[in-house]
């Protein structure tokens, strides 16, 4: 019976030592076995495996695609032009022991922030080559696959691959957005003020040549109202001498009757003439001619 506390004791810490030699590693990650710092097993297929307790430690990393945003970097362009952009990473590790010997215990922090030297880098490089339009126009794909690739190959050491790099945009610094909007405007304003300046010649134009047609139509109405005013009267005329040609005395006395009705023509009109004076023959005479005395 005294031997049961010790069989006892001795059994529970060999369940405790047999579990502390065990860990699993699932499909998300990847797993080192260290020993003294320097790694003696890699684990990158799901399940258990063991360690030696005690001595040896086991450090895991992710698996899984992990994405890494760039800070905003000015880019001098090769027109001269300096643009702020913005990007982000997409990356794996791919060699699990030389991840481990490149960025030692710092993990995932440390290689982020040596992927992050070696990409702005990569940016620096490959826009620093090319006019601002490029990164705004199809080009754009070309040199997101060309950042990748230089960030590839800086990056091989960490033992990362680089999948995918984008960039998300591309704007001017917000100490030259004022200034470039203050220009901006001046020229649209430049611009609407030429516009306006064409648009008033063009009226004036359209205006003069409308003045210019009035005038000829109007002279052309008026000739040819003349014309046939002229023509009306030397056919009225031509009446006149056919009718006083055929009965003078009638002549005389249509005559007579435009006359009067010329003469007193309005409302206030008043006449004094003597009764035997020749405007009134016809009044006296049937012919017009005076009364005998």
């Amino acid at each position: 019976m005294k031997k049961l506390p010790i069989i006892i004791g001795i059994f529970v810490a060999a369940v405790f030592l047999l579990l502390s030699a065990i860990f699993i590693v699932d499909e998300r990650e990847k797993a080192l076995v260290l020993q003294f710092g320097q790694v003696r097993l890699v684990k990158e297929d799901p399940g258990i495996a063991f360690r030696i307790p005690f001595i040896q430690e086991v450090v895991k990393y992710d698996d899984r695609i992990l994405s890494l945003d760039i800070a905003p970097l000015e880019v001098n362009f090769k027109d001269k032009r300096r643009l702020q952009v913005d990007a982000f990473a997409r990356y794996r590790i791919s060699d699990v022991v030389r991840f481990r010997q490149a960025v030692g215990t710092g993990g995932i922090r440390t290689a982020d922030e040596r992927l992050a030297n070696n990409l702005n880098a990569a940016l620096l490089e490959v826009l620093g080559q090319v006019d601002s339009g490029a990164v705004l126009s199809d080009d754009r794909i070309e040199l997101m696959a060309r950042i990748r690739d230089e960030a590839i190959a800086k990056s091989i050491n960490l033992g990362i691959e680089v999948i995918d790099v984008r960039i998300k945009r591309a704007e001017l610094p917000e100490q030259n957005l004022t200034a470039t909007f203050d220009r901006m405007n001046a020229e649209r304003e430049r611009e609407a003020r030429d516009e306006r300046a064409r648009g008033s010649e063009a009226a004036q134009r359209v205006r003069a040549q409308a003045d210019r047609t009035a005038i000829e139509t109007v002279s052309i109405a008026q000739r040819d109202a003349n014309i046939i005013r002229g023509e009306a009267d030397a056919e009225r005329n031509a009446i006149f001498a056919e009718a006083y040609g055929r009965d003078p005395e009638f002549f005389e006395f249509y005559r007579s009757l435009a006359a009067y009705e010329n003469a007193l023509r309005g409302n206030n009109s008043s006449m004094v003439l003597s009764p035997n004076g020749e405007f009134f023959n016809y009044f006296v005479s049937p012919n017009g001619r005076p009364a005998a005395e």
